[in-house]
């Protein structure tokens, strides 16, 4: 683990990212307090749970049923 402080980390920034791309976490200090850190980007892919919503939702047996002609006129306007 690296630690600048704010001066040193503007100053250096390039060499700084460098180290936090091969793996070292950056500490960025102001008045020698941690104020923030600086980690390697990792992308995170969400797995997918197939069936995780099985009996949460319910489908109406006639969900493809053709709308009453006053909501197409409406529409259709």
């Amino acid at each position: 683990m690296i630690t600048a402080n704010i001066h040193e980390a503007k100053t250096h920034f390039s060499k700084l990212i460098k180290s936090v791309i091969q793996g070292e976490e950056v500490i960025i200090a102001k008045a020698g307090k941690p104020a923030a850190k600086i980690i390697p980007f990792t992308a995170s892919k969400k797995k997918i749970h197939f069936g995780a919503l099985k009996g949460k939702i319910r489908i109406a047996a006639d969900f493809d049923a053709p709308l009453p002609q006053e909501i197409i006129d409406s529409f259709e306007g």
